[in-house]
């Protein structure tokens, strides 16, 4: 049977393997293993992902941890290229933009085994960021390069990719979102934080360009302050922001900032629950991004370039740069009931994991399947 070795690493990896995962098993025609690179070590970051979205936990555990992004990407390589040498995949599926999944192309190129790349084509055109490069790079060392909308296909086609490995099969991210929704609804976790539906805000920060620069940190942070005067701020802090906070000295400000709620990260549905009932989601996350506009909830995204323009294109997000006037006066705005209403973009209906496991059967020639995607 042809084996197919799935790559995660950090928790946005998750939500886009396990739809994937789940379509294959359903059809039967291929092995699979899981690969956790251990990028993302931390239980509430990664254990939690794997029981909300019904993935089977990771048959490899590479147990990597954190590093610069040298040391990192090095011992994922190291790592995965002894497991790749064993188990002798005859494709490997990378997903998105992180270290895990640019360690993974590099050693499948070196090895001449076939790579297939989800969420292909996406491009900030901000050279700067770590995940821009990994895009780029990824994206030219795949045979397979699934895009979740057609912009990234324009941008493939642009740096001469050939089309023939180009496939538009939508966002597989909202198949976990909607299949998980129901499930994320009847959690008390609303009820719990004290909170009511469309009565409070939720904001993530997480990017190194927005906490690693102490000036612009303290900048936004003094936002989301301001915003909680208003309404409820749920701010899950993602450990890089934690750690930057306290270095800083901010937690006691945060922490007697009447409204803002400082909490630990949530697990995949309890997050969900929060998102999908807010009022306005502010956040510097690609994947909050998509899932905002599949959920027609008004986001802000701060930060000045995304690599999502469909987002903005047709849906609800709006991106607003980190200047901290032009975030409040966005998030008043909003507030006060002006905001855009978008639409969900096309092939973004659920069925993208389908959609790729088709794909990857013809691929490998276990299986003749009806194209299901443009």
């Amino acid at each position: 049977m042809k084996k197919v070795i799935h790559i995660v690493g950090a928790r946005p990896n998750f939500m886009k393997v396990a739809p994937i995962h789940r379509a294959i098993s359903a059809r039967g025609s291929l092995q699979q293993l899981v690969i956790h690179t251990g990028q993302h070590y931390d239980a509430k970051m990664s254990d939690v992902f794997f029981a909300d979205l019904g993935l089977p936990p990771p048959e490899i555990h590479l147990g990597i941890g954190s590093g610069s992004h040298a040391e990192q990407t090095a011992k994922m390589m190291v790592e995965m290229e002894k497991v790749f040498l064993q188990e002798k995949p005859d494709l490997v599926s990378v997903v998105g933009d992180v270290n895990s999944t640019i360690a993974a192309a590099l050693v499948t190129s070196k090895l001449a085994i076939p790579l297939s790349h989800v969420e292909a084509g996406l491009r900030s055109f901000e050279r700067h960021q770590p995940e821009e490069i990994n895009r780029v790079v990824t994206d030219r060392l795949s045979d397979l390069l699934l895009t979740p909308s057609r912009d990234a296909d324009a941008n493939l086609l642009k740096e001469g990719i050939d089309p023939k490995h180009i496939h538009l099969v939508g966002n597989v991210m909202i198949d976990s979102l909607l299949s998980s929704k129901e499930k994320a609804d009847q959690l008390p976790t609303l009820k719990t934080l004290g909170l009511t539906p469309k009565g409070y805000v939720v904001a993530t920060l997480h990017r190194p360009s927005n906490v690693d620069n102490p000036k612009l940190l303290a900048g936004l942070l003094g936002v989301l302050m301001d915003v909680a005067k208003q309404l409820p701020v749920v701010f899950p802090v993602h450990p890089r922001t934690r750690k930057m906070i306290s270095e800083q000295g901010l937690g006691p400000k945060l922490e007697q900032t009447p409204g803002l709620k400082l909490v630990d990260p949530m697990g995949y549905l309890e997050f969900l629950s929060v998102t999908s009932q807010a009022k306005l989601v502010m956040t510097d996350s690609g994947g909050l991004q998509e899932e905002t506009t599949a959920l027609n909830v008004p986001c802000l995204t701060m930060r000045e370039q995304t690599e999502r323009p469909i987002t903005v294109e047709v849906g609800s997000n709006e991106v607003v740069g980190t200047d901290p006037a032009r975030i409040r006066e966005a998030a008043n705005r909003v507030l006060a009931g002006d905001f855009k209403k978008g639409r969900v973009p096309e092939l973004w209906d659920g069925r993208t994991g389908e959609r790729i496991a088709d794909l990857y059967a013809r691929f490998l020639g276990v299986a003749e399947t009806k194209r299901a995607f443009g």
